[in-house]
């Protein structure tokens, strides 16, 4: 029976390593999704906005949270993932912030009504970096009939604490004042046509 007592104790505490390795997943916090009815076009007759897709490249793609180590260094989490793919995340928050700052238009992943404005987001940044900031940036099309606009943007925030959770927060604040520079240019765009 006592031969027996130092394997159980090597099992056990092989078990306690193997738990402590186990991944983290990780969901941008959502706003509000907006709740209330809408027909495609508000009083006034502006169309839907369709955002038609949303693309990252590979490294963000990847399933692991990015972390920039310099300035040509990235490194991919293997045990800080993304709990969904970010593209779905970011298309989603993007949907329920522009709904939210654009009341009377619905806002879909879904074309819908006869012409619906195309909104298409390429993501080419959306990290956290060596130098304590996050960063994100990219440029946006917006196709209103034959008008199509172009605009490209980039931001840094400071990361205010260390780890992972603080890190994602910081990125979807950051989600959200891009979604509202959208929103904006959206409005103003609305009311040149």
């Amino acid at each position: 029976m006592m031969k027996w007592i130092p394997v159980c104790i090597m099992v056990l505490a092989l078990s306690a390593c193997g738990g402590a390795g186990q991944p983290s997943y990780y969901q941008l916090p959502q706003a509000d999704a907006v709740l209330s009815s809408q027909l495609h076009k508000d009083a006034t007759g502006r169309p839907a906005v369709w955002i038609e897709r949303l693309t990252l490249p590979d490294y963000l793609s990847a399933g692991g949270i990015v972390y920039q180590t310099s300035k040509v260094n990235y490194v991919i989490a293997s045990r800080h993932l993304w709990a969904s793919p970010l593209d779905q995340q970011l298309k989603q928050a993007l949907i329920n912030n522009l709904s939210a700052q654009l009341p009377g238009r619905v806002v879909s992943a879904t074309a819908l009504g006869d012409r619906p404005d195309v909104l298409s987001v390429n993501i080419t940044a959306f990290q956290g970096r060596y130098d304590g900031q996050v960063v994100i940036s990219g440029d946006w099309i917006l196709q209103q009939g034959n008008i199509i606009r172009r605009q490209g943007f980039s931001l840094s925030l400071p990361l205010r604490d260390d780890g992972y959770q603080p890190l994602v927060k910081t990125l979807a604040a950051g989600w959200q004042q891009v979604s509202a520079e959208i929103a904006r240019q959206l409005s103003s765009a609305a009311g040149n046509r």
